[in-house]
């Protein structure tokens, strides 16, 4: 399921030209694509003057990493993960210059990190350790998912090629977590998968930074509180960083 979402992530990434703009509030007659249902009013075409609204569809492709007692970018290229956020873009200032986006978003978490995430169950603990000879498998994952309701203050030009500026954080539910490896048996491919950690923060809150132009934007994202979050497990924040495009 969620190779799925990030193929469905990745599909959208590189076909978002369909839409044509032709209004006459934000410019001129253009003939560029700016993605998938981006000028979308509604079953109405919208009046003339009214303000157009933004980054209401935002997917973002991420880096995903964590920071704390093993510090960043030590973990393998192919942690990669997708945020898919549903927002209201509610204008605050003349031409939509300055907007409120509020909504829900869905994170799929995949970090890479090749070595052991040792779950003691009765001290309620979760050690990091390093790979050792004895261990067969060859590529070793900490992943999840999770709902959160996002809230951002943007900034942005007037008009359709507009540079922006988003800043806002996320509230959310960690629905799930787990661990998985992979190796080689007996010449044959082997995948050990489990879910649940004794001690996983549910309660999950973060920052995060948008900045780029019209519907693509460089994006990043930490979170404040631990993965886990018993004093003596090993001490993780999560950290994002990569692309967002905004569909609609």
């Amino acid at each position: 399921m969620n190779k799925v979402l990030l193929f469905i992530g990745f599909a959208l990434l590189v076909n978002v030209g369909h839409s044509q703009y032709d209004s006459k509030v934000d410019g001129p007659i253009s003939q560029f694509k700016a993605g998938f249902m981006w000028f979308y009013t509604g079953l109405r075409p919208a009046k003339e003057d009214k303000v157009r609204k933004y980054d209401r569809l935002i997917f973002d492709l991420t880096y995903n990493d964590w920071n704390g007692d093993s510090k960043l970018f030590q973990n393998h290229w192919a942690s990669i993960g997708l945020n898919t956020n549903f927002m209201f873009d509610i204008p605050l200032a003349k031409g939509n210059k300055v907007a409120l986006g509020v909504g829900v978003s869905h994170q799929y978490t995949n970090i890479r990190h090749n070595n052991n995430l040792i779950k003691d169950y009765t001290a309620g603990t979760t050690i990091y350790a390093p790979k050792t000879p004895t261990d067969t498998y060859t590529k070793s994952v900490f992943g999840g998912n999770s709902f959160s309701i996002p809230l951002e203050l943007r900034f942005r030009n007037e008009g359709w090629k507009h540079f922006k500026f988003h800043i806002g954080g996320k509230i959310g539910y960690q629905v799930n977590a787990f661990s998985k490896q992979v190796g080689t048996v007996n010449g044959k491919r082997s995948i050990s998968k489990s879910y649940g950690f004794a001690d996983n923060s549910k309660l999950l809150y973060s920052a995060h930074v948008r900045i780029g132009l019209r519907n693509w934007a460089l994006f990043a994202s930490y979170n404040f509180n631990k993965i886990f979050k018993n004093e003596s497990s090993v001490q993780l924040n999560q950290v994002q960083a990569g692309i967002s495009i905004s569909l609609f």
